[in-house]
């Protein structure tokens, strides 16, 4: 069931927006698409506007966003590779809001399948029926190239000492690396650790061990329980064709006990 503050803010942003003729539709993701919505949610609108109109439309971006209700702040989305992307935040009770503004030319181009919330005479349904939605895979192999690089980046920052560096480092990894690998092993999309804890709780006890607290010895450890973690997911995941750096995996678990036997 969506919340009452979710529902009057999404019905009082379609009327706005309806009455807007270079809008031609409104659509939504996220939890609203599996009916997970609850009040910790944001909500995430997809904005169609008429490619005539849409350098219009985007200078007034925060414009239109005041419209919508008591606007606290609101910045656009280049730091997460989205500029289309306006985040905002409504009051006087706290609503996270992201609203993407996407030319109806470019619509079908998308992640998942949004629920349209309305529309101009069909326009964004026949949109998106020009492509289907393609949610990005990290592909193994693009990660086993990279991964035992990446030890031997840790393993640097934490023999120089750099110990904040090493800890923000081991997030990363597990963000991008071991996250995504245990929410595809348990049939969900790789959104990072999103609802790790409720999607593999047979998984938790071993990923609190990969987050480190501030010293040289845990961050070795909790490097070490990433790549322990890596392991038997790369096995997991397996394909015939698949290639295995064993060289650099040697190599990089080397240096890294060297660093380790380093600072006994």
């Amino acid at each position: 069931m969506i919340p009452i503050n979710h529902k009057s803010f999404i019905d009082n942003s379609i009327k706005v927006l309806k009455d807007d003729f270079r809008i031609v539709g409104v659509a939504t993701g996220g939890s609203y698409i599996t009916n997970e919505m609850d009040e910790y949610s944001d909500i995430d609108f997809i904005i169609a506007v008429d490619s005539n109109y849409y350098e219009e439309v985007m200078n007034e971006r925060t414009k239109i966003a005041a419209n919508l209700g008591t606007l606290l702040s609101a910045f656009t989305g280049e730091h997460v590779g989205e500029p289309r992307l306006l985040i905002c935040l409504y009051g006087p009770e706290l609503l996270h809001v992201d609203l993407k503004f996407v030319s109806i030319n470019d619509i079908a181009h998308r992640v998942e399948d949004p629920v349209i919330l309305w529309e101009r005479d069909n326009c964004v349904s026949e949109a998106l029926k020009q492509d289907n939605a393609k949610f990005p895979i990290p592909k193994l192999q693009w990660i086993e190239d990279r991964f035992w690089v990446w030890i031997h980046y840790g393993a640097t920052k934490i023999g120089r000492g750099e110990i904040f560096e090493t800890i923000e480092f081991i997030s990363s990894l597990r963000q991008m690396v071991i996250g995504p690998l245990i929410l595809m092993k348990n049939g969900e999309l790789p959104r990072g650790v999103r609802k790790i804890e409720f999607v593999a709780p047979d998984s938790i006890s071993l990923l609190k061990d990969t987050i480190p607290s501030y010293s040289i010895e845990s961050c070795i450890k909790s490097l070490k329980v990433i790549m322990q973690i890596y392991l038997e997911l790369r096995e997991y995941f397996i394909t015939e064709d698949f290639v295995k750096r064993v060289e650099a995996e040697k190599c990089s678990v080397d240096y890294l006990n060297k660093i380790n036997h380093g600072n006994k």
